[in-house]
């Protein structure tokens, strides 16, 4: 749809405004004042029930640097658009910008005073403000009814639409409206429009509530709209899919292969949206959600008859201290953008996928692969292994949460390497990664970077532990891919110096978001403090990949819980997600509370991969640079050593080809470790065997190591 169009103003006097009812003879003026919403309707207008032509000045937000602006609006109902320009002298020119009112939906906003935005059905949108409760009032009531009633004001003008033809389409029409399904079969060029269906998003239940009881059949007839309007964006893609592949049009042209992903994404949408306002207004909603809940238990019952049917490995191989080397790979990735080649590619996979789709069985291209796998980015959370053995050290039940809490805030930043948001591989199943640490002790002591006193272990960026023995603590690392579908990991660490150990199980969850990606992931690790008997439970953020098709970029997201049942201490960590408006990113809260009383002992923000600053109910101040952490290097068998299914063994031939830059070899060498994986997959179901872990056994919902460190105590 257009989104400007050139239609002729109607005369106003300067700083006037003007109610337009459809007759030059019944047009009343009134003075105002150039002030954002200045300017009141006079008592002899008619009733408010009725459109009326608007014009004057609103408070608008125009961007993020320039912020709120004053522009002159004009609201027409007979083109059913509202038009703003930089001031009422250049009313008579081109509109600097439109919204078409048909559809569209308008709500207040308690962001600001007297603030309402109005939302198109093309997803366009005006965040607006007026000068007070009035004006704002009297804006709102004047969109509502361009939104609700723009098409049957047609029904009563017969000259006012005769060229505008009517269409539901994805073609680009001059003048968009729509009308019943019915209306369209019967009169597909030449039909009157009949009245305009209206979905508006309310803050209030109640008030969907009133708006379905009131229009019971338009929810109906949208249902049919969607209907058909699938059907011809399948038409669509069909039509470009049947494009030759080379030529001055092509199937694979960028702008085609745009069209495809964002008509499929904004079907979606509408679809979700329209779900969403059933179930919450409609009774007939009920049975979906019935149908849902369903689903949603079926699925989890098949994950946990996956999973039941896995067990223990009796014979698990140690790995030779003595044979690990320091690692030397490095793990940073090229911070470069999506290549126009490889947009295509990518654009061509948006077109197939739809919102909230679970891209677990999506095969993604080989060129966004990070060149590691995914147990050893859990692995590198651990970089800071001696603020990770400090925390048994803390002398009391406070200090031991709060050092926890400085631990898990600086470890992610060194799990993620770089700024570009790339996937690590999918571990395959059966696939291990291990590593150990060797930590000097007289390195393993609390965080004491403060405001005043900078601390002298921040002085180098990277360090490489010795491995001189009595003055080392060693610390231990396992993960394994415990199950394929659902993706589910297991790792484990250990010191048994120290009689500390963490036990943690994820499932990762991808999600398609239009242009990000979401991963959730779900389950839970625990920490045991042996030598206090002491377990804190502790979830993970989510992850998002953000702007795929430009220059992709990661940020954490959500709320964290970190508990410890024994000494009532908890903790709630927020990592915040970037507004799509100003903010910050990798913003990161935190707070330490004691239950039984109450108090708060402990605060935190800052961003997760940079400073953090702490503040504790003492009013002392710690501030952490997680930029200037030592980092301890893993050490690691080399590659011949390796077992057949140990991560960086089987991907070597795919990290390979990544890091010569050969993308087709990369992809080649991942596909052949796919199929096998399915063939050993239908092998084992055609011999009804089960899988065996190696290293983690069942316990309940969640994976155990199988020989932990609480139980050789």
């Amino acid at each position: 749809m257009e989104k400007t169009l050139n239609v002729s103003h109607s005369e106003s006097s300067k700083g006037k405004w003007t109610a337009d009812l459809g007759n030059p003879a019944h047009r009343q003026a009134r003075s105002g004042s150039y002030s954002p919403g200045s300017g009141a309707v006079s008592d002899t207008h008619p009733s408010q029930t009725q459109k009326r032509h608007l014009e004057g000045v609103l408070n608008k937000y125009t961007n993020l640097l320039q912020g709120w602006q004053n522009r002159y609006f004009v609201l027409d109902p007979e083109l059913g658009q509202l038009q703003y320009f930089i001031n009422e002298h250049s009313k008579n020119q081109k509109p600097r910008g439109s919204l078409p009112l048909i559809g569209s939906s308008v709500a207040p906003s308690d962001e600001f005073p007297y603030m309402f935005t109005v939302c198109a059905a093309n997803g366009d949108f005006f965040k607006l403000r007026a000068c007070d409760a009035r004006e704002q009032q009297m804006w709102m009531t004047q969109l509502q009814l361009c939104g609700c009633t723009s098409s049957s004001s047609c029904n009563t003008s017969s000259s006012s639409s005769a060229g505008r033809t009517r269409s539901f389409s994805l073609h680009p029409h001059p003048i968009p409206q729509c009308s019943s399904i019915s209306a369209q079969r019967k009169t597909p060029q030449h039909g009157m429009p009949a009245s305009v269906i209206t979905i508006t998003h309310h803050k209030s239940p109640t008030a969907s509530q009133r708006a379905c009881s009131q229009h019971p059949a338009e929810l109906h007839q949208v249902k049919e709209v969607m209907s058909q309007a699938e059907g011809q964006q399948k038409n669509l893609v069909n039509s470009i899919e049947s494009l030759p592949s080379r030529g001055p049009l092509s199937s694979l042209d960028q702008d085609l292969l745009l069209l495809k992903a964002t008509s499929a994404a904004t079907l979606s949408c509408l679809g979700e949206c329209l779900s969403i306002l059933q179930h919450n207004v409609c009774q007939a909603a009920q049975h979906i959600t019935h149908s849902h809940m369903q689903g949603s238990n079926t699925g989890k019952n098949m994950a946990l008859s996956v999973s039941s049917e896995m067990c223990d490995n009796s014979s698990s191989e140690s790995v030779d201290s003595s044979e690990e080397i320091t690692d030397t790979e490095d793990n940073e990735e090229e911070d470069l953008g999506v290549l126009d080649d490889q947009r295509s590619i990518i654009l061509h996979l948006l077109s197939q996928l739809k919102l909230g789709m679970d891209l677990t069985r999506v095969v993604l291209p080989t060129f966004i692969l990070e060149k590691r796998s995914l147990l050893e980015m859990y692995a590198n959370f651990m970089a800071h292994p001696d603020v990770f053995l400090a925390i048994t050290s803390g002398a009391t039940a406070e200090e031991r949460m709060i050092r926890f809490v400085e631990y898990y805030l600086t470890a992610f930043h060194e799990g993620r390497k770089g700024a570009v948001a790339k996937k690590p591989y999918n571990p395959i199943l059966g696939e291990s990664f291990q590593c150990s640490w060797d930590v000097p002790q007289d390195k393993v002591r609390p965080l004491r970077t403060t405001s005043s006193s900078p601390a002298p272990a921040a002085a180098h960026s990277t360090q490489t532990a010795s491995n001189e023995g009595l003055g080392s603590y060693r610390l231990r690392f396992v993960a394994e891919q415990v199950s394929h579908h659902p993706p589910v990991s297991g790792f484990y660490c250990e010191c048994k110096d120290r009689q500390i150990c963490v036990n943690t199980h994820v499932w990762t969850k991808s999600k398609f978001m239009g242009m990000s990606i979401g991963v959730s992931m779900v389950g839970e690790g625990v920490l045991h403090l042996l030598e206090h008997d002491e377990e804190y439970v502790f979830t993970l953020p989510s992850a998002y990949a953000r702007s795929i098709l430009t220059v992709p970029w990661v940020e954490l997201g959500g709320k964290v819980s970190i508990c410890c049942a024994k000494s009532g201490y908890s903790s709630t960590v927020t990592f915040h997600t970037k507004p799509f408006y100003g903010g910050k990113v990798h913003r990161v809260t935190a707070e330490v509370k004691h239950n039984p009383t109450g108090t708060i002992v402990c605060k935190a923000q800052g961003e997760w991969n940079g400073t953090l600053e702490f503040t504790y109910s003492s009013g002392e101040t710690k501030v952490i640079d997680t930029s200037k952490l030592p980092v301890i290097k893993k050490k690691i068998r080399p590659l011949e050593k390796q077992g057949q299914y140990e991560s960086r063994r089987l991907w070597q031939r795919v990290t390979a080809a990544l890091k010569a830059g050969d993308i087709d070899a990369a992809s080649e060498h991942k596909h052949q470790l796919e199929e096998k994986q399915r063939r050993e997959g239908k092998q084992r179901t055609a011999s009804s065997t089960t899988w065996k872990p190696k290293y983690f056994i069942k316990e309940g919902d969640g994976w155990v190591y199988h020989n932990p460190l609480w139980k050789t105590k």
